[in-house]
């Protein structure tokens, strides 16, 4: 894609699906602004680790943000942090560890700039009723909006501020925001390897306790390992390095070594035994005795290079009825390679996320979830298996994301998220009443 030039008039020259770099936000009011001409629709672009089309377009502009890329205060007496919506969620962490502070909620894919965590749901383990959704403690953000207005948008706009909080960059392009924040806090981890059966004895009690899990499903080898985690008074020391690691080892290491048994090992029961070994292998290695402690600014998720490189639909499901969901899933999965022959190579990750109605598009908002992400390195037969995915997930009464569920139904969208994505595109429609933020993917659920 062509950069476009600003002009010293302060009109740009933007041809079909251009891509503007910015650095300021002057730069982004004038790119909104109608006498500009920019092409529609304006999406505002991070890391771009969504996984739907929900920021692409083959026409219009794309408004680079990782140039806006400056912390600008962290205030360790009231707890919060204001920095530019282009940082990277893990320069964000690393910069609060140095003051002694930690993001609330761990989070997933910290590769994730700052603007797109909030504006499109960035998940992780919930601890307790510790938030799911790192746009939960988000107490003002600053916004340019379809007019090229600039707003600021805090405490005493509560309900636009929710608006915000998941809003996929369809009410304006934020520019920054301040976040509250905590020291940091240890907890410890502990590791169990498990039949899908024994998992889901266990899963409903573990959702309601006092604890966090993060889980990875082999749905054709039965088996599940499973992360516990709980604060500690006393947790002893904790290291950044082991939890790299593991980070590296099943986000990283592990896709790769499947894309290459892919190609290497043509008889498809014998690459598939390599590949499910190797990956119980790696879970083995990564989930060890010397991860038994960590804290939100040391355990990070997938980084954003590592997820872009994966297919991966994600599903929020009912924390009350997961154990069900578990074994009708690991049916799903074995009932669908026996009839089309595609299966995923890589383990599908899952969480348990918190209630949270700060965002009105949270698709917690009513309840906590258990957010299942499938994950494949293997592009033929995807499409159509996310589409068997959709089904089982409304079947048992799944919740889309709009930036991560593939081959999402407009109808079964509306009736999930309901009276609050009707009043969403009445808000949207007033910020944005000529839908230059919209998308066509979007503009399916939001028009």
């Amino acid at each position: 894609m062509s950069a476009a030039r600003l002009k010293k008039t302060g009109r740009f020259a933007v041809s079909a699906a251009a891509e503007i770099p910015v650095n300021n936000i002057e730069t982004i009011v004038r790119v909104m602004q109608r006498e500009a001409n920019a092409a529609v629709p304006i999406r505002p672009q991070g890391a771009a680790t969504a996984s739907t089309d929900c920021n692409r377009s083959a026409m219009g502009t794309i408004v680079r943000m990782t140039g806006l890329d400056r912390i600008i205060n962290i205030d360790t007496y009231n707890h919060t942090v204001t920095a530019q919506a282009g940082v990277r969620l893990y320069a964000l962490a690393e910069a609060l560890a140095e003051q002694g502070l930690e993001l609330i909620g761990n989070h997933e894919m910290t590769g994730r700039t700052l603007g797109g965590a909030i504006a499109a749901p960035c998940l992780g383990p919930s601890i307790g009723d510790e938030p799911g959704a790192l746009a939960s403690s988000v107490v003002s953000v600053k916004m340019v909006c379809g007019s090229g207005k600039a707003m600021t948008i805090g405490a005493d706009a509560q309900k636009m501020l929710s608006a915000v909080r998941s809003s996929y960059g369809m009410l304006g392009v934020i520019t920054e925001a301040t976040l509250n924040v905590q020291p940091q806090n240890t907890f410890t981890a502990s590791h169990r390897k498990l039949t899908i059966d024994n998992f889901c004895a266990v899963a409903d009690r573990i959702s309601n306790a006092p604890v966090g899990f993060r889980f990875a499903l082999m749905p054709y080898r039965d088996r599940v390992y499973l992360d516990l985690r709980r604060y500690a008074a006393n947790a002893g020391q904790t290291y950044n390095t082991p939890w790299k690691i593991k980070d590296w080892g099943e986000s990283t290491v592990l896709p790769q070594v499947c894309k290459s048994l892919n190609r290497l090992l043509p008889i498809q029961s014998v690459r598939y035994r390599v590949i499910d070994s190797v990956t119980e292998a790696t879970q083995g290695i990564v989930n060890s005795r010397f991860v038994r402690t960590g804290n939100n600014a040391t355990m990070q998720g997938r980084t954003a290079s590592s997820i872009k490189k994966l297919l991966y639909s994600t599903w929020c499901f009912p924390a009350t009825d997961f154990s069900f969901v578990a074994r009708a899933y690991r049916d799903f999965c074995r009932e669908t390679f026996e009839r089309t022959g595609y299966r995923c190579d890589v383990p599908a990750i899952g969480y348990r996320i918190s209630r949270d109605a700060t965002g009105v598009l949270s698709p917690s908002f009513d309840e906590p979830m258990i957010a299942l992400q499938t994950t494949s390195t293997q592009l033929a037969g995807w499409e159509d298996f996310v589409i068997d995915l959709a089904d089982f997930a409304e079947h048992w009464a799944g919740v889309p994301i709009f930036s991560q569920t593939r081959s999402l139904r407009a109808d079964y969208a509306k009736q999930v998220y309901g009276n609050r994505l009707a009043w969403f595109r009445k808000l949207r429609r007033q910020l944005d009443p000529e839908d230059r933020l919209l998308t066509p993917f979007m503009a399916q659920y939001f028009q």
